[in-house]
């Protein structure tokens, strides 16, 4: 009879264990990536922000030295990720592909000109620093236009602008969730011992004696659930990384280290200050109180 009582004793003891454990594994892990998308937000938005491209349309009387050397000088600029020269014959091809036919046959000739393509370094993604760009280029003679998407430029600066502000909110409050889940969750691991918090605390035993081994076992579980959510982190990452190469996710080692130190950290922190301040409660309560 005793012994199936601690077989059962036991299963509910590591059952209830598993579940603290999966609990602050899962938060964690969600918070982890809330962190990865936070330090990467900048990266993201650079990204988007280096698709913009000025197109420098060249008249048709340029010469070929001048335009090689305007390539070479857009190329060496800093303000250049990458400069292409698109022949009018390479532009024909490209937009009789978007508009599924040849309209040279309809037209009979070739409107478009030769052109170079400048794609800018995110820094420089603005609509005043392009502007002043633009009219340095066209100052040339044999510039014909600089051409850009200004409204597109405002639209993503303003919009990237307000993305990084809500993902900010967002980290906020769903840091607070995370602290009071995985709080929760010691709490209620602890509610179940509160007897025997009381009994001990009755029978003479120090706070800090009956804290003690809660606040060990916890730490414990928080490192369990910490090393979880950092394996499943370390997938996402891997995938991302594969899938979207672009995004150099490894680029800078130092990110993800403090990333992993953080979310680690935190197991550890939380379920350190969640089981001091349960016990506490529980060894400030009325005997009476217990029941409730």
């Amino acid at each position: 009879m005793s012994t199936s009582f601690e077989r059962f004793q036991k299963r509910k003891l590591i059952s209830s264990y598993f579940s603290v454990v999966l609990s602050i594994g899962l938060v964690l892990f969600l918070l982890g990536i809330l962190g990865l998308l936070v330090l990467n937000t900048k990266k993201l938005a650079d990204h988007f922000k280096e698709q913009i491209t000025i197109s420098v349309f060249l008249k048709d009387n340029a010469k070929e030295v001048e335009v090689d050397q305007l390539q070479k000088s857009l190329a060496m600029a800093e303000y250049t990720k990458k400069a292409t020269y698109v022949s009018k014959e390479q532009a024909a091809e490209q937009h009789s592909e978007e508009i599924g036919e040849n309209f040279l046959d309809f037209l009979g000739y070739n409107p478009l000109k030769n052109s170079i393509d400048v794609q800018l370094k995110a820094d420089y993604v603005s609509t005043e620093k392009i502007a002043e760009i633009a009219e340095e280029i066209s100052s040339r003679d044999y510039i014909e236009e600089v051409s850009y998407d200004k409204p597109l430029i405002t639209l993503l600066n303003d919009n990237v602008k307000k993305i990084s502000f809500w993902i900010l909110v967002a980290s906020g409050i769903f840091t607070f969730i995370a602290v009071l889940l995985i709080n929760s969750s010691i709490r209620l691991s602890i509610y179940s011992k509160r007897f025997i918090i009381k009994t001990m605390q009755m029978v003479g035993a120090t706070k800090t004696f009956i804290r003690r081994p809660f606040i060990w076992t916890n730490i414990k579980l928080g490192v369990l659930g910490a090393v979880l959510a950092l394996i499943a982190l370390g997938f996402v990452i891997y995938y991302v990384n594969i899938n979207f190469p672009e995004l150099n996710l490894f680029q800078d080692p130092t990110i993800l280290i403090f990333l992993f130190a953080s979310v680690f950290f935190l197991g550890v922190l939380i379920s350190f200050i969640s089981t001091f301040f349960a016990t506490q409660r529980f060894l400030n309560l009325r005997t009476d109180d217990l029941y409730y």
